[in-house]
């Protein structure tokens, strides 16, 4: 079970911004009708209870414990050109409201530096979270209608553990959220130039160093957004994701976006975001969106609420 964004998704009929944090978590299968039917977040309660002092107590899809990493250094250096293995992120569950190194807070520091067109394209989204939500009846967030979420918000939002496994000519990710895969090729070919545009594009990637593996993915659909408050993205988007492994057990994972259609300057969405090893019988658990969910939704609560 996961949690919360955050405790206003357990009142649905005071605000509709309670509804759109619902609508984000109810449209996965793996909760169940009984989620729907109840209106309620289910909590990650042993994670949610636990002190830092305290070991953290969770359970994989198979439905065995396991004691969630610490955090802090791990034990012994790490490997070689290796990034394998059961990546759990020490935040479960990131911020809805954003990229999560520049989130959608009105803040002026995290405020995008957006061109004239990125603007304009801007405004034309409705998202359901950040600076210009919309009731959650209003919102056009492709999301809702069990698009896939594209590149690079596959990175940004719902980053859970994440399974990596590698060869000599390929690095694949399989991520939790919409059991969604993809691969990251090793092998010297470039980048394609003009490509026909994919929800999670083309990736290539090469080893920066002995512990630094830097991808670059292009020909992205302009379908998707970059993250939940409707920032968008052009043809003309390339992404960085830089994995660092620390030491054996901990890697920190970098996004950066270059888009100078709707973008006056790169920008760094995910910065260092730490990820713990886990043992290697940890089964990650189904997360998928179901069109059926969604209507059932939509006809329960799915209309704008009187404020």
């Amino acid at each position: 079970m996961a949690a919360c964004p955050h405790s206003r998704c357990l009142h649905l009929q005071e605000k509709d911004l309670r509804k759109k944090d619902f609508l984000m978590q109810v449209k996965f299968a793996f909760w169940g009708s009984a989620l729907i039917a109840g209106m309620i977040c289910a909590p990650l309660a042993s994670a949610q209870s636990a002190t830092p002092q305290q070991p953290q107590r969770i359970r994989d899809g198979w439905g065995k414990a396991f004691v969630r990493p610490q955090r802090g250094p791990g034990t012994g250096p790490a490997p070689k050109h290796d990034i394998s293995g059961t990546w759990e992120p020490e935040t479960t569950g990131f911020s809805p409201y954003g990229a999560i190194a520049m989130p959608s807070d009105g803040k002026p520091e995290h405020a995008l530096p957006f061109t004239k067109a990125g603007e304009e394209a801007f405004k034309k989204n409705k998202p359901g979270f950040g600076t210009t939500e919309v009731a959650a009846a209003l919102t056009n967030d492709p999301v809702n209608q069990c698009d896939p979420q594209g590149m690079p918000r596959q990175d940004l939002y719902e980053l859970r553990t994440t399974l990596i496994m590698q060869n000599d000519k390929q690095v694949a990710l399989l991520y939790t959220y919409d059991q969604m895969w993809r691969v990251i090729w090793n092998d010297g070919r470039p980048n394609p130039a003009n490509p026909e545009p994919r929800w999670l594009g083309y990736s290539t990637g090469k080893w920066m160093d002995d512990t630094t593996f830097v991808a670059t993915t292009n020909g992205l659909d302009e379908r998707t957004w970059v993250d939940n408050a409707g920032r968008p993205h052009s043809d003309e988007m390339a992404v960085e994701e830089r994995f660092h492994r620390v030491d054996n057990e901990t890697m920190e994972w970098t996004v950066t976006l270059t888009d100078p259609k709707y973008y006056t300057k790169p920008w760094v969405a995910a910065d260092k975001v730490r990820f713990k090893l886990m043992p290697a019988d940890f089964h990650i658990g189904e997360m998928i969106c179901s069109p059926t969910e969604i209507s059932r939704y939509n006809s329960l609560v799915g209309s704008p609420v009187a404020h």
